[in-house]
């Protein structure tokens, strides 16, 4: 007997899992996109006569949300190695204070007579203080070998310390109209959407955040990055550094919070100790809203910046609704646990 193999139907082609993964991921970032418009939808009819539509209120929401996703940057970074930076806040704070300290060297002389030079050493000086700080860290986990919870939560304190002592716990402001400094990062500010669309802080942000993402999927350092927050003992047996990784992570961490530190002393013009309160809890939110697993392996920076973006709304969208303080961290905090337990169930299906 023949069997007639034209009579039996052709299976449909599978799926290979690499484009199964690049479905998935394109249907998350969509997700997220979607929650942003809906959040912002939302806000901009509760709001009273439509104001949370206007083109100033917009500029203001990527202002900020410019500040967290570009110290977001570099928290994905660490948290895709599994780690974690709490003192994020707290540096941005000093790193303020630094550039604050170099604007008004000289009894704010230097800035009069050298505008350009001073303001460039003030964004230098910025981010080297950062730097400098998420250097410290990562040396202090790895020589230490301990949790990175237990050595930046450390640290958050002695860096807000640092900050008030080197403020003698004062505000600082150019004795001059810093004009050059402020128009500099947001040109636009009080000039809504000029040529430039954006002020130009937001396009800083921009084309650091396609570095980052540049740097991560296509540098060797990068995919050590993602290979250690998979699994760290399997990268140390293929030979990746796993402790220079994680020292280099880190200090990277403090550079964009140094950068994220100019940003938000070029919108309030001063450099406050105490400024940057809480930071360190929306700079984490925003990225584990993208996506980014607390549990390390997994981040994208495309999912950061548009977690940072869903953050700025909320905290904007929440003061012009007038809601008091304590509702909009219950809100916030809601939303952070809701993203962890959704990264959790998302870990627990794909084992």
């Amino acid at each position: 007997m023949t069997v007639q193999h034209e009579m039996m139907p052709t299976p449909a082609p599978k799926l290979t899992s690499g484009r199964k993964q690049w479905i998935k991921s394109i249907a998350a970032a969509l997700a997220r996109i979607g929650a942003l418009a809906v959040i912002f939808l939302a806000f901009g009819l509760y709001v009273p006569k439509y104001a949370f539509f206007s083109a100033s209120n917009i500029e203001n929401i990527l202002m900020q949300s410019s500040v967290y996703a570009m110290a977001g940057l570099g928290m994905t970074m660490v948290i895709i190695t599994g780690g974690i930076d709490l003192a994020a806040g707290s540096t941005i704070a000093l790193s303020m204070v630094v550039t604050a300290l170099v604007l008004t060297s000289g009894d704010g002389q230097f800035l009069i007579t050298h505008p350009v030079l001073c303001t460039s050493l003030a964004v230098v000086g910025g981010m080297l203080a950062g730097t400098m700080i998420g250097l410290i860290e990562g040396l202090l986990i790895t020589l230490l070998k301990l949790v990175p919870f237990i050595i930046t939560l450390g640290m958050m304190m002695i860096v807000r310390g640092g900050a008030k002592e080197l403020a003698d716990n004062q505000e600082i402001s150019p004795s001059s109209n810093n004009w050059l400094f402020r128009e500099l990062m947001f040109p636009v500010q009080g000039q809504t959407f000029n040529w430039q669309l954006f002020p130009l802080g937001v396009w800083i942000t921009i084309v650091a955040a396609i570095l980052a993402a540049a740097f991560l999927r296509y540098t060797r350092l990068g995919r050590r990055i993602y290979a250690v927050g998979s699994n760290e003992a399997t990268a140390r047996l293929c030979g990746v550094p796993v402790q220079r990784t994680k020292v280099i992570v880190y200090a990277l961490s403090g550079c964009f919070a140094g950068l994220a530190a100019v940003l938000e002393f070029s919108k309030l013009n001063m450099g406050q100790p105490t400024g940057a309160q809480t930071y360190e809890l929306y700079i984490i939110a925003a990225c584990v809203i993208g996506g980014t697993s607390l549990t390390g392996g997994v981040g994208t920076v495309f999912g950061t910046i548009v977690g940072a973006l869903i953050i700025g709304t909320l905290n904007a969208g929440a003061q012009q609704a007038g809601w008091p303080k304590q509702r909009q961290e219950i809100v916030i905090g809601l939303i952070i646990i809701v993203a962890v337990a959704l990264d959790q169930l998302r870990t627990r299906s794909t084992r």
